[in-house]
């Protein structure tokens, strides 16, 4: 028996997003690992899930693949645009070790922040506080490349500044001949960036709800909030914003390609990302499930074997 599913009615009112069902969300997940990648009916063609067998192979892999595709557009002679998230992480080490071995320039990226910690007016913390997403990138990706790296100038995160031109920027960028590729991990509770599943019931079709570019002081779910508080605030929720500034699907839905990430797993068979990984895979396309939508996208999905399961209950 399902006690979640049985008594969530009364259990769980309010909490989860409107638009769950979750015994649909349940009857995602396979007792048998491997039919996680099974392909669905509205896949692209050119979407690949890829397993990883250890952290390792996951950073690799995931470097690897941003670094090739940088390497790809200059060898194309073309302009990237490129989505960048702050999480995962760990791969833009190798993204910097390939393109430094290869002596790649990245100075034809126009890398654009997806999002970043604000407060509920989007106001965002100073670029040289350890805390924002604009320090962190400079200190694992744009300082390492070093004569390698993107122009300051083609750099954009999310500010109050910025955010709302990342739309219109973008456009011009692709109509001049440039590919977009998006980088993204899946959240908690599914979201891509910080675009939020609870947002899908302020739209009354999911053809608006794909017209939405960014949003300013987004309201983070509790669950982001718990997720972010056990990766980035070594479990002080207390310290974790409750809004952020984020694009949403009108520009993440643009891209030309994806390179994603999930790698919630916590040692000793305790991981967060499980049930996300199973969802974004299986469930049928939802505006309440907004990782559904990057399975339309070619791309890869790297992700931790781990993360398949099976997701049995289990005392740790």
């Amino acid at each position: 028996m399902n006690l979640l599913t049985t008594l969530g009615g009364s259990m769980m009112e309010g909490f989860f997003p409107a638009g769950w069902d979750l015994a649909k969300i349940d009857a995602c997940v396979d007792d048998d690992p491997a039919t996680a990648t099974k392909r669905q009916k509205w896949w692209n063609k050119g979407y690949q899930p890829t397993p990883c067998a250890s952290q390792t192979d996951f950073d690799t892999m995931m470097g690897h693949e941003i670094a090739l595709c940088i390497k790809q557009a200059r060898d194309e002679g073309r302009q990237l645009v490129m989505i960048l998230p702050v999480g995962p992480m760990g791969m833009y080490r190798w993204a910097v070790y390939f393109l430094s071995s290869w002596n790649v320039s990245a100075d034809h990226v126009h890398g654009f922040n997806m999002d970043e910690w604000s407060d509920s007016t989007g106001a965002t913390l100073s670029p040289t506080d350890p805390g924002s997403f604009q320090y962190s990138m400079q200190k694992a990706f744009y300082g390492p490349l070093g004569k390698l790296t993107v122009p300051t100038k083609q750099r954009s995160f999310a500010t109050r500044k910025t955010l709302h031109t990342y739309g219109e920027r973008i456009g011009e960028l692709k109509a001049k001949g440039a590919k977009m590729a998006v980088v993204y991990g899946i959240g908690r509770v599914c979201h891509i960036a910080f675009w939020e599943p609870h947002f899908a019931a302020e739209f009354a079709t999911d053809a608006e709800w794909k017209t939405q570019t960014h949003r300013f002081g987004a309201r983070l779910h509790p669950l982001t909030i718990e997720q972010n508080a056990i990766t980035s605030f070594k479990s002080r929720t207390t310290l974790v914003p409750a809004y952020a500034n984020t694009i949403g699907p009108g520009v993440f839905l643009q891209a030309d390609y994806c390179i994603g990430g999930a790698d919630g797993t916590l040692g000793r068979g305790m991981m967060w990302q499980g049930l996300s990984l199973w969802m974004s895979l299986r469930h049928e396309l939802t505006r309440w499930i907004p990782s559904t939508y990057m399975t339309t996208m070619p791309g890869k999905l790297f992700y931790l074997q781990e993360l398949a399961g099976p997701l049995n209950a289990e005392c740790n």
